[in-house]
């Protein structure tokens, strides 16, 4: 039992300390996410070592305050995310439709071919705004019927598992579909109207992750996400970023992205809103996600039922105030925080 709990210990240590190196390979950036399960597996640990270590001296107090110590710091990245968490976008006190705008995210899995239980969840949920993610050819047909309700569409339907479908019942202005990074991964930017006739700029994002059979490196993503971040950082409207960043919500680069953009995350303060995977209820990390201005506060934001895919779906509805920038702060880069920016940036 003691050569078990030492290795138990030994490799939860290492599996933290594999995600503070700074290295866009895959085998250390997989390691951001499972921090939930990091803390669950460590108290675990814990209270293993202190009920059935039968060994004592100074490898017992070392085990102990070692997994104590990794504890305490996965709970410290987590917090953040917790009802414990301090929120960074505060509810709105009277909701107001005319200046209001809901969204509804949603990986449906490519292979997935429950297009009726997508609808479905659609009409439920009756957002202003869906994105449809994984969305080949199959899928643009399957869904086409919502273009009676959401007027207004812009298309980028691919067989790669990175094609996207933007629709919108409030008017979509200066449309259009860049490829920033990869030549075939495809990201959505427009600007919405909302009924009060203010413009909000728009931007709709699927990077590819760092796994082995899709790219081995983060270089792709995150170059990515920092280059919306611009993005955001320089328009001059209300900015919303939405899509599956196949980044959790906790992982360094989010943080990076949140400080250069100047964005805030609603889920902050109010909990995790897991999205993958929708199959493995222990294996769940939030992917999918809506990061928002300074001058939009939130109504509502909630995981929707599952239709097949191995990705929930994420709603959001927010209300833009013009003085809400006053209460709510975003984080701020340092110049080291810059530096690395620039760095990703430039990787090739």
């Amino acid at each position: 039992m003691n050569t078990f709990l030492i290795a138990f210990a030994a490799i939860l240590v290492l599996f933290s300390v594999m995600a503070l190196i700074r290295n866009d390979y895959w085998t250390f950036r997989i390691f951001d996410y499972p921090r939930l399960q990091k803390f669950t597996l460590s108290i675990i640990c814990l209270g293993l070592l202190l009920y059935f270590y039968n060994g004592t001296g100074t490898l017992y107090w070392v085990l102990t305050a070692v997994v104590t110590a990794n504890t305490i710091y996965l709970l410290y990245l987590i917090l953040p995310f917790t009802i414990l968490g301090k929120k960074q976008v505060q509810k709105v006190k009277s909701h107001n439709r005319d200046c209001s705008i809901s969204l509804m995210i949603s990986n449906v899995y490519q292979d997935n071919t429950n297009f009726n239980g997508c609808l479905n969840e659609i009409h439920k949920a009756d957002p202003d705004v869906v994105l449809l993610l994984e969305t080949d050819e199959k899928w643009e047909k399957a869904v086409s019927g919502l273009e009676k309700e959401y007027k207004y569409s812009v298309k980028a339907a691919k067989d790669n598992t990175y094609g996207m479908l933007l629709f919108s019942k409030l008017e979509l202005k200066d449309d259009e579909i860049r490829y920033i990074v990869e030549d075939d991964v495809p990201s959505i930017h427009a600007k919405v109207l909302l009924k009060n006739g203010k413009e909000v700029m728009l931007h709709a994002v699927h990077p590819t992750p760092p796994v082995p059979n899709e790219n081995v490196r983060s270089t792709e993503r995150d170059k990515e996400l920092l280059l919306v971040a611009d993005m955001a950082k320089e328009e001059a409207l209300p900015v919303i970023v939405i899509g599956d960043l196949n980044d959790v919500a906790w992982s360094h680069t989010t943080e990076l992205f949140l400080k250069m953009s100047g964005l805030l995350d609603p889920r902050r303060g109010r909990g995790f809103f897991n999205s993958f995977h929708a199959k493995y209820p222990f294996m769940r990390f939030p992917l999918d996600h809506a990061f928002i201005s300074p001058d939009f506060k939130l109504n509502r934001i909630k995981r929707l039922d599952s239709f097949g895919s191995d990705h929930f779906p994420i709603f959001l509805d927010i209300q833009y105030e013009p003085q809400a920038d006053k209460e709510q702060k975003p984080m701020h880069a340092d110049s080291d925080d810059t530096e690395e920016a620039e760095e990703k940036k430039a990787k090739t």
